[in-house]
């Protein structure tokens, strides 16, 4: 007895209970690419149309909504003026529905996914939050009062390190040691959103992991709207840039 009594006042004391790391990081889910359609052609914007309705756009009265172009085979955004950004949104309408996209943004704008979105950037934003603080693909209430406002990680200072924040319902997938290991800045990584019904249920991945899974309890929106892309007004953006390529769309049957 003597000796276990010991045995477990040494543990108490250590300061730490080594545990193995996981040997790799989580692996991507097999996705059904069928029913996928395209909705950028690579070349124009063809299908989408700029708003300058957001909040985003004070700076120049909502007179622009940031500059979008298409550069090598991405839409590409920034400021067009210091402070003032804007959403390029389809104009095809969705209810139901699954996008996925490639991303390849300068760390420090803060952009986003919207989905059903109004012109007015009133939306369930899949949050691409680039940047020192930001998140990635935590799901945040755009224009409707800031909830909902979920996520489980925090950037740091660097692209390369992020902090677990505690939400219980869907813990992190990635340990912050992994994070290094599993996102790569500077190279296109793959973001996927799911949303369906209204109140809604949002599925978010990264790099084909799933990353966050939201059921809303309340009806914020209506049943359908436009997939848009931000570059969030405020500060001085104009010398860095979105891009997201190889978007796609898959309409879901109810």
């Amino acid at each position: 007895m003597r000796s276990a009594a010991l045995a477990l006042a040494l543990l108490a004391a250590s300061p730490a209970v080594w545990l193995p790391a996981r040997a790799e990081v989580p692996k991507p889910e097999k996705f059904d690419e069928s029913g996928f359609v395209s909705i950028f052609d690579g070349k124009t914007l063809d299908g989408w149309k700029v708003s300058a309705k957001t909040g985003h756009s004070g700076t120049t009265k909502n007179k622009s909504g940031g500059k979008w172009v298409v550069e090598k085979g991405a839409i590409t955004g920034t400021q067009d003026v210091p402070g003032n950004g804007g959403i390029v949104i389809t104009e095809k309408e969705y209810g139901d529905f699954e996008v996925a996209l490639e991303t390849n943004n300068d760390f420090g704008p803060d952009s986003g996914l919207f989905l059903r979105s109004t012109e007015t950037g009133k939306c369930y934003q899949a949050m691409i939050d680039y940047h020192a603080n930001g998140n990635l693909m935590g799901i945040y209430g755009e224009g409707i009062g800031g909830k909902p406002h979920v996520q489980n990680f925090t950037f740091l200072k660097t692209v390369t390190e992020i902090k677990v924040t505690e939400y219980k319902p869907f813990p992190c997938p990635v340990t912050a040691e992994e994070w290094p290991k599993f996102w790569k800045h500077g190279e296109w990584n793959e973001l996927r959103a799911r949303v369906e019904g209204n109140p809604p249920k949002i599925t978010t991945w990264i790099k084909g992991v799933k990353f966050m899974e939201f059921q809303d309890t309340e009806k914020r929106l209506a049943d359908k709207g436009g997939i848009a892309l931000q570059v969030h007004g405020g500060g001085d953006y104009t010398k860095q840039f979105v891009r997201y390529r190889n978007i796609r769309v898959k309409e879901l049957k109810k």
